[in-house]
């Protein structure tokens, strides 16, 4: 072969082989540059991806900011008008007062009446003795008996529809002038009341803050509960951690201290022990102030500093989901009013009332029942005996020695028994239904007996044939005696018999 041919052939290898290579280096070379420029590209969108969310964020801030604010104008507006409600209220109960006043000497007049009445029929029996001897020539004795009996038999249902019918007036005027005692207290101390159980459920933006909360094998959360003494529960409920534990303060402070860590969103031991801190001084101030607010609305002062700040922390206390610190300022309230009407002494009620209840601001931590503890705190703060002995008969545990403490007593029973002032579990109240049926059931000529009215009520239905008007007097005295002896029941209950009788014919 010629040598210059190969020679040829081998530089047109050698030349295409580095013509392919130049032309390979120089493709990636292009596809490397757009590759870069696709991930500048991606990242100025993300980019300004980022910046829309940022405003979304701030806009929906800004909205729900103005929802809160116009939310917390409405509530100021029915606030005024409750107070406007209230003023009426107390207005068209001093114009009932007048008219109860107007119906009592009413009564007076009416039971003049009836002493004439009386008088009259004595002078109908003289003469009618008088005219039974001169006709039969009738012993004065025999006529007597005559005479007994023709009155007896002509009278009776008179008389004793006279004597039923005033005494249910009596009876209405009376039951009348003591609800609207109770109501104007009532009205005049009437509180709302919060429900407070043993968690509280805090709400989060989302469920990523969950894991910071958690923090690194559980750091964040134990440090949490150490320093509060609670439960710090996340689950699987959606954008909401659930903190539990017995005592209300120290849940308010886990839930104070975490708001303010979520709102700022560093979240570590360092800064949970500071914000925990804070949330402490904030709940003492808060503490404080409630008890001195307390005092301000229930007229009591010269109460040691100390007994305010335990005063204040029945604030955070519940007792069967009613609000002990509320509860105690309507107790302070209605037993003023009722001492005023009956002539007791205001200022020992209104302090008695405020104070009842405040073995129960330490009842967790301090050994006893709540009224030892209150009655050792109230000696210990020099509170005269007077204050003493109402507090410490509340609850009956001990004799009365006072007419303060009764009403004390009385007040509280009140506060604690009015409806949607505690809540009870439905067993419960089921049970006491079907309690006072069976008592009412177990008593001869019963036909049949429902208690109503979330039990207040019980009404029972007799058979006419066996049971007379009288004897149906008489059942409704013998089962409210039966319930007062056997069951326990707060407030009062009504027991209403109905004697029915029908006449049936049919027109042909």
């Amino acid at each position: 072969m010629n040598p210059t041919l190969i020679l040829t052939i081998f530089a047109s290898v050698i030349i295409g082989a580095l013509a392919g290579y130049l032309i390979r280096k120089q493709t990636a070379l292009r596809r490397k540059e757009s590759a870069e420029t696709e991930a500048r590209k991606v990242l100025e969108e993300a980019k300004t991806k980022q910046k829309e969310i940022l405003i979304s964020a701030k806009d929906k801030a800004l909205e729900i900011t103005e929802a809160a604010k116009e939310e917390e104008k409405q509530r100021r507006a029915e606030l005024s008008r409750l107070v406007s409600r209230l003023e009426k209220r107390e207005e068209n109960l001093d114009r009932k007062i007048q008219d109860i006043e107007g119906k009592e000497r009413y009564l007076v007049k009416q039971a003049s009446k009836i002493d004439e009445g009386k008088r009259e029929i004595q002078e109908i029996k003289k003469k009618q003795f008088a005219t039974l001897e001169k006709v039969a020539g009738l012993s004065k004795e025999k006529a007597r008996d005559v005479l007994l009996e023709m009155t007896e038999k002509d009278m009776k249902e008179r008389i004793l529809e006279k004597i039923k019918k005033m005494e249910e007036m009596g009876k209405e005027e009376t039951d009348k002038k003591v609800k609207e005692i109770m109501a104007q207290a009532i009205e005049r101390y009437a509180l709302s009341h919060a429900s407070e159980g043993t968690a509280t459920t805090i709400s989060i933006p989302s469920d990523e803050l969950k894991g910071r909360i958690i923090g690194r094998e559980g750091r964040n959360i134990k440090a949490l509960e150490r320093l509060t003494g609670v439960e710090v529960v996340v689950d699987d409920t959606p954008e909401a951690i659930v903190i539990s534990g017995f005592n209300p303060i120290r849940r308010q402070i886990a839930k104070l201290a975490l708001d303010k860590l979520i709102e700022d969103g560093r979240i570590h031991p360092a800064r949970i022990e500071e914000q925990v801190e804070i949330a402490k001084k904030e709940i003492a101030s808060s503490v404080k102030e409630a008890g001195e607010k307390a005092c301000f609305e229930a007229g009591v002062a010269g109460l040691d500093p100390k007994m305010v700040q335990l005063l204040g922390r029945l604030k955070y206390r519940t007792s069967y989901g009613q609000n002990v610190l509320i509860h105690s300022l309507e107790v302070a309230g209605l037993a003023s009013v009722i001492a005023e009407e009956l002539g007791a002494d205001v200022a020992v009620c209104k302090k008695a009332g405020l104070l009842h209840d405040i073995g129960k601001s330490v009842d967790h931590e301090v050994e006893g029942t709540h009224i030892e503890i209150g009655k050792k705190i109230l000696k210990k703060f020099g509170i005269k005996d007077e204050v003493i002995w109402a507090m410490e008969a509340h609850h009956e545990d001990v004799p009365f020695k006072s007419l303060e403490a009764v009403i004390i007593r009385v007040a509280d029973a009140v506060s604690g028994a009015r409806p949607g002032a505690r809540r009870d579990t439905y067993e419960a109240y089921i049970k006491r239904l079907e309690e006072l049926e069976d008592v009412a059931n177990s008593f001869k000529g019963v036909e049949k007996s429902y208690a109503i009215q979330a039990g207040r009520e019980v009404r029972i239905f007799v058979t006419p044939e066996k049971i007379d008007d009288l004897e149906a007097a008489k059942l409704s005295r013998k089962i409210a005696d039966k319930i007062e002896k056997e069951l326990k029941y707060p407030g009062e209950i009504k027991v209403n018999v109905i004697r029915e009788t029908r006449a049936v014919d049919y027109a042909r």
